[in-house]
């Protein structure tokens, strides 16, 4: 290869290299600053294609959607002096480039450590000035709205981030006071249970004093209208006796008298003093049954 060739060569490849490093893409997704020999010259490069001087020019990139900070848990009190574990995570984005990279250094593990201590500042806050209760449930969604409004506000100006929302994962107490709270919540919960099942004991006694009384009514209205019905049957029947005793008197008397004497005379053993002369041998003495 002659000299010229070599020197083309060189050439060619010193033209791409400067070419390479003169142009630059940032995505829709991203956040740039241009540093010049270290300085910031254009602290927010918009989405595209441009030009910088090459080898002067230093691009820096960051993530511009939407980011998370998972914070370590802390332990706060609330206005009760209780002391709580928070678990919280955090939501935010880059706001303002030039901030953010003079704040952090473009490093977002840096920028995700400072947004998790002013977090941890305000929940103190926030935690400090409400009861055990409003943390835990009453006003958690209200102390959530109020912490993002304030730590939003504070990263503006600070870090040139811009905080969409902060959510505590979980609130747990000490592990020293657990167990005496869960034995006080379980004693609470036996002395409920208690109660309920008293008053179960005495509605049962009602319900069944209840049924006992409409067992004892529905009784005896049976039993009266039995009597009603019984007494009706006997009535006829007597009434179909006496009508029939009406037809043939004399024959009525006969029948019942072969009756008793039929039950009279069942068992062999059975032994009767009666005076000859009584109306019981009328039948006997005389078919007619004449006296």
């Amino acid at each position: 290869m002659s000299n010229r060739s070599f020197l083309g060569l060189i050439a060619i490849i010193i033209l791409f290299a400067v070419g390479a490093n003169s142009v630059y893409i940032v995505s829709e997704y991203e956040r740039a600053v241009v540093l010049r020999f270290g300085k910031l010259i254009n602290p927010d490069v918009a989405p595209g294609l441009h030009v910088k001087v090459p080898f002067a020019d230093k691009l820096r990139k960051f993530d511009g959607r939407i980011l998370t900070t998972d914070a370590k848990p802390e332990s706060f009190y609330t206005i009760e002096n209780k002391r709580l574990i928070v678990d919280s995570y955090s939501k935010w984005r880059i706001h303002d480039v030039q901030k953010y990279y003079k704040a952090s250094g473009g490093d977002e593990a840096a920028a995700a450590n400072l947004l998790a201590n002013r977090v941890a500042n305000e929940l103190r806050n926030q935690v400090g000035s409400r009861t055990l209760h409003e943390v835990v449930s009453g006003k958690r969604d209200e102390l959530m709205l109020d912490l993002t409004a304030e730590l939003n506000s504070i990263a503006h100006e600070l870090l040139g981030i811009e905080v969409l929302d902060i959510r505590v994962k979980r609130i747990d107490l000490p592990v020293d006071v657990s167990q005496s709270v869960f034995d006080r919540m379980s004693a609470d919960r036996e002395k409920e249970a208690r109660e309920y099942r008293a008053k179960g004991a005495e509605q049962a006694e009602v319900i069944r004093a209840d049924a006992d009384r409409q067992v004892s009514v529905l009784e005896a209205n049976a039993y009266r209208e039995a009597e009603k019905i019984r007494g009706k049957g006997d009535a006829t029947a007597a009434a179909t006796f006496a009508e029939a005793y009406q037809q043939d008197a004399d024959f009525y008397a006969f029948v019942r008298s072969l009756t008793a004497y039929k039950n009279s005379f069942t068992n062999k053993s059975d032994l009767m003093v009666v005076d000859p002369e009584s109306e019981f041998f009328r039948y006997l003495k005389d078919p007619q049954g004449k006296k």
